[in-house]
């Protein structure tokens, strides 16, 4: 990586940079970092496809599931009043703030900062409590519907868990969330609004009501026959998108505080860019000068240029229009050079956790020097003009990186990491 107009190199903390000092993972690929990471760079078949009994009937019944997880047993009493998707943000927060060696019970409270995205929040539970409504009336319907099924439901459960007292936010911007969320805390990190930020994305969507709209839509893959090849990223084959749940959660701190502490530092979240397509609710632009305009921004905000990225974890969901869309902007920005991945074959799309994951595992790449393949990759659409990685990880010496995000409502978002 060249230096910048102020002599900043790869591993040292770009101007207005945040170091990341922990990672927490849940995924259908492995219940906290270290595993989902190792399932992923394995390039063997996804393990977490499931076909599920309450989507039973519908053109997709599958989907990649948190298997294995006793979430009472994790969590205690403290499940009463989560909804599945804040339950998993939790779990993935304590692994990440340990990661980071902090301790909630003497750290400054108010200088703690936590920020989830989330596109469905509690929706499943809302739902079944409807069906409640529907068969045996208003007195059986539970009590707790509101806290459980709004989007804040895993922030303000962050927060309580960690006694975290600082500024806290649920961001929902679809399958840009948890990428938003992060990029929102970077922001308030600069701004000196806090020292440390949780931040990341949760979802846990398991809705009938949801599902059945999603294959109205033909957005979902139809694969029923074979699930576990059915998301196939940047495949000619390819036929739609395949849920996923999970939860992904950075710790973040301003550079200063994490040396003060002596804190060893991952990586460093060094830019962040957004933009709207203003077109659609649902279809990308199929310019991509939408996703084009927020990778530009975010390079320009961590002042680095398309030549120093190495590596693009992309959002890569395996619908036709969208990875076309995404990897020709991808092409226009970085040309053929970069190394390009998409790791939902293996987590499937967790919809707004899907960033908060990919942040994660761009930060590992970079940590590890390896990128992750782009499983049920057999025949890589002509019209993906990038250098997809398939077959195995690739070993890569990596400075830089970037991840982005598109979600419905026109919504692009894009982070850039450095090296620590």
């Amino acid at each position: 990586m060249r230096e910048d107009g102020n002599g900043v190199t790869a591993g040292t903390a770009r101007p207005c940079a945040a170091a990341v000092t922990g990672i927490g993972l849940v995924t259908a690929a492995g219940h906290d970092a270290k595993e989902t990471w190792s399932e992923i760079t394995t390039a063997r078949a996804p393990r977490g496809v499931r076909r599920l009994e309450s989507l039973q009937g519908l053109p997709c019944d599958f989907m990649y599931t948190v298997e294995g997880l006793d979430l009472e047993a994790r969590l205690g009493r403290a499940t009463l009043l989560l909804d599945r998707f804040a339950q998993l943000a939790v779990i993935a927060a304590r692994e990440a703030v340990a990661d980071a060696g902090l301790d909630p019970d003497t750290w400054d409270s108010t200088r703690v900062a936590v920020v989830v995205g989330t596109a469905h929040g509690g929706l499943h539970y809302y739902d079944e409590q409807q069906a409640v409504l529907a068969e045996r009336g208003a007195r059986r319907v539970a009590p707790k519907v509101a806290p459980l099924s709004v989007n804040n439901n895993a922030a303000g459960g962050v927060c309580q868990d960690l006694g975290a007292r600082g500024p806290s936010l649920a961001v929902s911007t679809a399958c840009a969330s948890g990428t938003d969320a992060i990029g929102t805390a970077l922001g308030w990190l600069r701004a000196g609004r806090c020292d440390i930020a949780v931040a990341g994305g949760a979802e846990a969507l398991r809705s009938r009501l949801m599902f059945a709209s999603t294959c109205r839509m033909k957005a979902l893959s139809t694969r029923v026959d074979a699930p576990a090849a059915a998301c196939r990223p940047f495949d000619a084959g390819r036929d739609g998108f395949v849920v996923g749940e999970g939860a992904g959660l950075l710790v973040l701190e301003r550079p200063e505080h994490a040396r003060a502490r002596g804190a060893a530092v991952r990586a460093y979240l060094a830019g962040y860019g957004s933009s709207n397509d203003a077109l659609s609710p649902v279809a990308p632009d199929e310019s991509g000068q939408g996703i084009e305009l927020a990778l530009r921004a975010a390079l320009a905000d961590a002042r680095v240029t398309a030549e120093d990225v190495g590596h693009v974890n992309a959002h890569g969901t395996s619908t036709v229009m969208n990875d076309l869309v995404e990897s020709a902007a991808l092409h226009r920005v970085f040309g053929d050079r970069p190394l390009v991945t998409s790791t939902k074959a293996m987590t499937g799309h967790a919809l707004g956790a899907a960033g908060g994951i990919e942040a994660a595992l761009t930060a590992l790449a970079l940590e590890e020097q390896v990128v992750p393949p782009t499983v049920n990759l057999e025949e890589q659409d002509p019209g993906v003009r990038v250098d997809v990685v398939a077959g195995a990880a690739r070993p890569a010496r990596l400075e830089c990186a970037a991840t982005s995000s598109l979600g419905f409502g026109g919504h692009n978002a894009v982070l850039v990491l450095t090296r620590a």
